[in-house]
Parts: structure tokens; C-alpha cells; sequence
């Protein structure tokens, strides 16, 4: 059974870093692109990064661009999205999603994890 637990979320004032693992277990990490998502009240949700398979095709949302990395462990069947000099607007949770192949978009994707909640705030 394939499942995707996301972990490393809580309260973090601004200007803070936060990092979020992504843990898959059930299928080989090697062959899936992992995408980040996140979802805020009231808004849709959004693809935030992806990182291919090989680990060298990545995406990242204008807004976070310069602030988030994303990184793969295949060996610890992990995935981490590093956040950096958080923002009020970067509160949501935050998902993270397999696929054959990167896409921004949710469709794609055919496994989820259950989320993380990301607070922002002073």
C-alpha cells in the first residue's frame, strides 16, 4: 500500500526556517517525482515544488522562489522541502503528492499524504 506521511510542521515566527519531510513507504521512491502542495483557508490548493525522480527537475511558485529548497534522500525513501525567511502568507498545510512526472498541477498526482499544518506568525 502506498503512503506518503508528511512530518516538521508547527508554529514558526517570521523570518524562520522550517523543514518538511515526506516519508513514502509501499513503493520505490526512485521511479516518482514528489511534489509539495499546500493549502490555505479558503484558498485552492497549490503546488509549491517538485523534484523528479533523478532529482534533478524541480519547480518552485514564484513566491517561494529564493526561499525553499527541495532535496531527495531515495536510500531514506524521503523527500524535504527546506523553507527559509518564512512568511505570514506562507501559513497552510502543506502536502506532499506522487507522480511519474513533475506537474504544478494537482491532477497528476495519484498519492497523498495526510498533511502538515505550517503556522507563520508572531
Amino acid at each position: 500500500q502506498l503512503q506518503l506521511v508528511e512530518s516538521g510542521g508547527g508554529l514558526v515566527q517570521p523570518g524562520g526556517s522550517v523543514r518538511l519531510s515526506c516519508v513514502v513507504s509501499g513503493f520505490t521512491l526512485d521511479y516518482y517525482a514528489i511534489g509539495w502542495f499546500r493549502q490555505a483557508p479558503g484558498k485552492e490548493r497549490e503546488g509549491v515544488s517538485c523534484i523528479g525522480s533523478g532529482g534533478g527537475a524541480t519547480y518552485f511558485v514564484d513566491s517561494v522562489k529564493g526561499r525553499f529548497t527541495i532535496s531527495r534522500d531515495n536510500a531514506k525513501n524521503t523527500v524535504y522541502l527546506q523553507m527559509n525567511s518564512l512568511k505570514p502568507e506562507d501559513t497552510a498545510v502543506y502536502y506532499c503528492a506522487a507522480t511519474r512526472w513533475c506537474s504544478r498541477y494537482v491532477a497528476p498526482y495519484d498519492h497523498w499524504g495526510q498533511g502538515t499544518q505550517v503556522t507563520v506568525s508572531s
